[in-house]
């Protein structure tokens, strides 16, 4: 327990549980991506999936859904904490900063990360709990509430924006963990991160396509 408690205190220990809770994360997001792009298969395919899920596979669910849990909560504190320890370290700011190495993802991820742990929130209140209903939403029938809500410009445009917040986050986020994990090694272009860009590309992609397809009436 104390060097637990050592490694978790100390600075080192905190950014690796960050990155291995973020990549945790990032495998939750690649399965949850093939699941969603199954809309285009219509809609008994996504439905049976739902419901394969919520049925035998339930247990399994629940297994991934506590890792889940305790991987976003790891990824929340040690954020916050390594916030809080860079500001104790700086309380006055520079005068005047030269961004070497620095891209949107890394500038927002501070801003980006409260974003969308809020579109978390509302994205399970509306697909999960269904206690957000911008149209309404019948239990089980995962085609039809896509379909209903993403007709609505509002909602389409909600996730639009989250998901570029997400592209941004997992960009930085991708390539800082792997950095931290030892797997990235120093490059001469500290901006040539072609791994994590595919990812970011790839989810971003497979996650906005959904709901743009769905408002422009790609999928019926």
């Amino acid at each position: 327990m104390n060097r637990a408690s050592r490694f978790w205190r100390s600075t080192v220990g905190k950014k690796i549980v960050m990155a291995v809770s973020g990549l945790i994360m990032i495998g939750f997001l690649i399965l949850h991506v093939a699941g969603n792009l199954q809309i285009f298969e219509g809609a008994n395919k996504l439905n049976t999936y739902s419901a394969f899920l919520h049925g035998p596979a339930n247990e399994l669910l629940w297994v991934v859904r506590i890792v889940l849990i305790v991987a976003v909560a790891a990824h929340l504190v040690s954020a916050y904490q390594l916030t809080m320890l860079d500001r104790a370290a700086r309380p006055v700011p520079y005068a005047q900063q030269k961004l070497q190495a620095a891209t949107i993802g890394s500038r927002t991820m501070r801003v980006g990360g409260v974003l969308l742990l809020a579109f978390i929130v509302v994205h399970i209140l509306h697909f999960t709990t269904l206690t957000v209903q911008p149209a309404p939403m019948v239990p089980g029938d995962v085609y039809g509430n896509a379909i209903a809500s993403f007709r609505i410009w509002w909602v389409t445009a909600f996730y639009v924006i989250a998901m570029i917040a997400l592209g941004l986050h997992l960009y930085h986020g991708a390539w800082s963990s792997a950095r931290t994990l030892g797997f990235e090694q120093g490059n001469a272009n500290p901006f040539r991160r072609p791994v994590a860009l595919t990812l970011a590309v790839v989810l971003w992609a497979g996650f906005t396509i959904v709901p743009v397809a769905v408002y422009f009436r790609w999928v019926s």
